[in-house]
């Protein structure tokens, strides 16, 4: 007989795990759960969440209460008698009334390797970090932040130019290959139980517009850092010659300078290189200033660079 399942998530790293779920006899959705439409762009047009669209596409029922504590919606997800809760990127805490209603286990599925960076953002974290691996873990939900014992987890991982947007993609397939491989031992009993370490605990809090500032006086490994895990969103920003410029891409440079942070260490037709802390470069690949389309940094230096090698460029924020 299936296992009724209650499915919670709201983003594209959602979508994978929410299908492969659905489509599997061994497992009955009876609500999938995501947050409310919301007005996206300049125009502001209200938009479904990608698991919205998913579970229309699946034909299952959706509910999106702005908050679920004492909302009718929680009455109707108590009521559905869920022998599983699954959450992966829900955005809300969810009341104990219904963690506690799941017969089986309530679980989450988290995009980071528990207890290192529990909060929303940890995929920036660990590439803004530059760290050599991240991975997903598998935990019971309590009423405290990714607090819960640890059911299993799967590591990867994170290539030297790898974008937070490329790990969001690969962290949502793991996770949905490992929540696939873990549901039948949670079910049958055999599952492992690991309380976390509390004195490992590290937190990543969703980035503030503070944090999407980039730092030239910072080495150019923490350039690239900072500006691959912004990549896609929020995305890293300087002020170049007075226009605030968002960096998308870059590459490091085998070289050095005595220049300046924030100087033009190299122009060409098809190089732009500005001088980072510790006499380091970085080399800027794609670009988007103020009003305009993001472009390659040769069509950028074709038509909007209007400085010279050894100028400096990047203004202080």
């Amino acid at each position: 007989m299936s296992k009724n399942i209650i499915f919670m998530g709201t983003p594209d790293f959602s979508v994978p795990i929410l299908e492969a779920i659905a489509q599997d006899d061994a497992y009955h959705v009876v609500a999938v759960v995501t947050q409310p439409d919301r007005p996206v762009g300049r125009k502001r047009v209200l938009t479904p969440t990608p698991v919205k669209k998913a579970a229309v596409a699946l034909n299952l029922p959706i509910l999106q209460p702005e908050k679920l504590s004492g909302s009718d919606e929680l009455a109707t997800l108590i009521n559905s008698e869920p022998d599983l809760i699954i959450t992966a990127a829900y955005g809300q805490f969810l009341p104990t009334k219904l963690l506690n209603a799941a017969k089986i286990a309530a679980i989450n599925v988290h995009a980071s390797l528990l207890p290192k960076y529990r909060g929303g953002a940890p995929i920036h974290y660990a590439v803004m970090n530059g760290d050599a691996k991240t991975g997903v873990t598998i935990m019971y939900m309590v009423k405290a932040m990714d607090a819960g014992d640890i059911i299993s987890q799967a590591d990867l991982t994170i290539g030297a130019n790898d974008t937070t947007g490329e790990m969001f993609d690969k962290l949502s397939q793991l996770g949905r290959d490992l929540l696939m491989e873990t549901l039948p031992h949670l079910i049958d009993g055999t599952s492992s139980r690991t309380p976390q370490d509390p004195a490992q605990v590290t937190f990543s809090p969703n980035i503030t517009p503070e944090q999407e500032v980039l730092d030239f006086k910072a080495s150019a490994q923490s350039v690239h850092n900072h500006v691959r895990g912004l990549n896609p969103f929020p995305t890293a920003h300087t002020t170049i010659n007075g226009v605030r410029t968002k960096i998308q891409r870059t590459h490091l440079i085998d070289a050095t300078t005595e220049l300046p942070a924030g100087s033009v260490v190299k122009k060409t037709k098809k190089d732009l290189w500005l001088a980072a802390g510790q006499h380091t470069v970085v080399a800027i690949d794609e670009i988007q200033p103020a009003g305009k389309p993001k472009m390659t940094v040769s069509d950028y230096l074709n038509g909007h660079a209007k400085f010279n090698e050894g100028d400096q460029v990047i203004d202080d924020e």
